[in-house]
């Protein structure tokens, strides 16, 4: 059953209250003072909210109501159209003045909320499997802050397809929000100054809530290289007690993250791949990734060199060296390369952009 509510909050209606807004930005007195009273109690943070109204600044949204069909091309209303104050004096008297507030006002309240959740939710993420840490709660997150009471909590709100949802409950939006931003997984990414790699990674999170649905197959690829690189780790520690070994320990993710990428950029056409990194997982980077063979490996822990000639120098240098080789995804031959770094001050980082550039010109040439 529809509204009124649900009736005056309609996309186009919206659009108008954004209109609306700009013009009480610019000047106060252009709108009706039921309006303009409502508009200053949004202080600050009206701007922000509007925003998602009117669209991202490297692609504005062109709907509009104000002036669309006048004839003098300006964002005023056309001839025999009603003004603001009298569309607003209207909606008013046909819905009740304070039933249209206070759907405006939880409209804009959830956009608020969301928005909070977007740069926060990672905050109270559920990263600790014990439940140990205990990080449940966060004021910004909660709608309580927004001005909603538990009885709002299955009331209908407005929210025109934010987060694939044109209508939800405060308990169905805090729901997607929740499993999109604080659930195993966390985001931050609104500090982002690219608007273009923001909008995409929100894009990418959202659509899916945060949940990648990994075939039977992608699941046992990640349980192997998992298992491969605890048991390397554990094999070190156990065979070369008290040897320094930098190990990946906590970061175990990286190495099948590593073979996504690697597999999928073979799928884009990506044949020859650079890397540099760090001493902390280079071993098992240099194994699991690079199939450097586990002989040569384990040969540089009782001192010896795999490869003497690459030798430069003395001390662990098995936390230094880097190899070659050339690794088969799906029938794609992808060429990987990992540089030698010789410093914890990641001096490798120029000679890695270096390199890749040089490689760049010559496939180009």
């Amino acid at each position: 059953m529809t509204t009124p509510t649900d009736t005056f909050l309609t996309g186009t209606n919206a659009v108008f209250v954004a209109e609306l807004y700009e013009r009480f930005h610019a000047n106060p007195g252009s709108v009706d003072p039921s309006w303009a009273a409502f508009f200053a109690e949004l202080g600050d943070d009206g701007p922000a909210i509007l925003d998602d109204y009117r669209g991202a600044s490297w692609a504005p949204s062109d709907a509009g109501i104000i002036g669309r069909d006048a004839d003098d091309g300006d964002r005023g209303f056309g001839a025999g159209a009603p003004t603001p104050a009298t569309f607003a004096r209207g909606l008013a008297e046909r819905f009740g003045a304070d039933q249209v507030r206070a759907a405006t006002m939880d409209s804009i309240r959830a956009l608020m909320m969301i928005r909070a959740y977007r740069v926060r939710g990672h905050l109270i993420a559920r990263f600790d499997p014990l439940g140990i840490e205990g990080r449940t709660h966060h004021p910004e997150l909660d709608p309580r802050s927004y001005g909603f009471s538990d009885a709002d909590m299955d009331r209908p709100i407005f929210i025109d397809y934010v987060l694939g949802l044109e209508t939800a409950t405060l308990n169905e939006i805090t729901k997607v929000l929740k499993e999109t931003y604080c659930d195993t997984i966390g985001v931050e990414f609104m500090h982002i100054q690219e608007p273009e790699e923001k909008a995409w990674i929100q894009r990418r999170i959202e659509g899916i809530r945060n949940h990648t649905q990994f075939t039977l197959q992608g699941k046992r690829a990640i349980l192997e290289r998992l298992t491969e690189t605890e048991g390397f780790e554990t094999f070190l520690d156990r065979k070369y007690t008290g040897t320094k070994r930098f190990g990946i320990d906590g970061g175990e993710a990286m190495i099948p993250a590593l073979e996504q990428i690697l597999k999928r950029g073979g799928q884009l056409g990506i044949r020859d791949v650079v890397l540099g990194m760090a001493h902390r997982g280079r071993l098992n980077v240099l194994a699991q990734v690079m199939k450097k063979p586990y002989v040569a490996i384990f040969s540089e822990f009782q001192g010896a060199a795999a490869n003497p000639e690459d030798v430069q120098g003395s001390g662990d240098v098995k936390y230094h060296l880097g190899t070659s080789a050339d690794r088969v995804f799906d029938g794609n031959t992808v060429h990987l390369s990992m540089t030698a770094n010789h410093s914890h001050l990641e001096v490798v980082n120029p000679v890695v952009v270096g390199k890749e550039s040089d490689k760049q010109s010559q496939l180009c040439d």
